[in-house]
């Protein structure tokens, strides 16, 4: 995931809510619920009863959300957690790249972004597993069924 799409709205065109979900590929009442629920920042700056605008950089996290959910397969908890280890992870990188002098802080923020990506990493892999034993499951169910076939069909 981009840090713009992490950190503060880019300067660009704005977008109302309809043309964000044609463009991420979702609906405007997932983008609103999103927004409930932490896994995208609210709109800002929008009057009670104003229409909510968009960045650019809300489409690409959007997006990004929706892939990994799709991807991995994600609870909305678990995309949350992701996430905000992602959101993390970019601070460190900004303090990083900011020019930080003290070798105690630089030794600090390396450590806690190993932290964040083995949590990740757990995420990941556990989903590789879960997928895999699917895999071989489905396999052995195949072969079973091959089996009945050849067992219908001696020749």
């Amino acid at each position: 995931m981009s840090t713009e799409a992490t950190g503060t709205r880019a300067e660009s065109r704005e977008l109302r809510i309809g043309e964000v979900a044609k463009l991420a590929g979702t609906t405007p009442r997932t983008i609103r619920y999103y927004e409930e629920i932490g896994l995208l920042p609210a709109a800002d700056g929008r009057e009670p009863g104003a229409h909510r605008t968009y960045a650019e950089a809300d489409v690409e996290r959007l997006t990004e959300v929706l892939r990994l959910k799709s991807l991995l397969g994600l609870s909305l908890e678990e995309l949350k957690d992701l996430l905000e280890a992602e959101e993390a992870r970019a601070a460190l990188r900004r303090e990083w790249r900011g020019g930080v002098e003290d070798p105690a802080r630089r030794r600090q923020i390396l450590e806690e972004s190993l932290s964040y990506i083995a949590g990740q990493l757990e995420l990941a892999r556990r989903r590789r597993d879960e997928i895999g034993k699917l895999e071989d499951e489905l396999v052995a169910r195949r072969r079973r069924v091959r089996d009945l076939l050849r067992e219908l069909d001696p020749s």
